[in-house]
């Protein structure tokens, strides 16, 4: 009767061996990379890269706000479609319960939306 404990360890002993294979893999093509990639040292390479701008002086310059702002709204309303797609594929199991919820939802997030383009984020000027 083979020992369980044996082929326990024999299962872990597979799993060991094909993650240093995939480890030893992935140290190999990075070090092929390292060794065939060209070496050239430009000053360009190391400027600051700001939305497109060129930079002036030598400090580094912040961008403005209004980019962050804009990026995190369009997240908000993004996540907004991922609560909403699985909801309307069930509408019939939901009811008029479902629908209530939906639409306050949706109205939470259209006074965010009419907040948003009031303080005037939503301008790209």
């Amino acid at each position: 009767m083979p020992n369980p404990l044996n082929e326990l360890l024999r299962q872990y002993l597979t799993v060991a061996i094909f993650a240093g294979l995939g480890l030893a893999m992935v140290g190999a093509m990075l070090g092929v990379g390292w060794l065939l990639r060209p070496d050239r040292p430009e000053p360009q390479k190391y400027i600051n890269y700001e939305s497109g701008v060129d930079p002036l002086g030598v400090m580094w310059s912040q961008s403005q706000i209004r980019y962050y702002v804009f990026a995190l709204l369009f997240v908000l309303f993004d996540v907004e479609a991922v609560f909403i797609f699985p909801w309307a594929t069930r509408l019939e199991a939901y009811g008029a319960f479902g629908l209530i919820e939906m639409a306050v939802f949706i109205f939470i997030l259209a006074l965010g939306l009419v907040y948003a383009w009031r303080k005037g984020v939503l301008r790209w000027v």
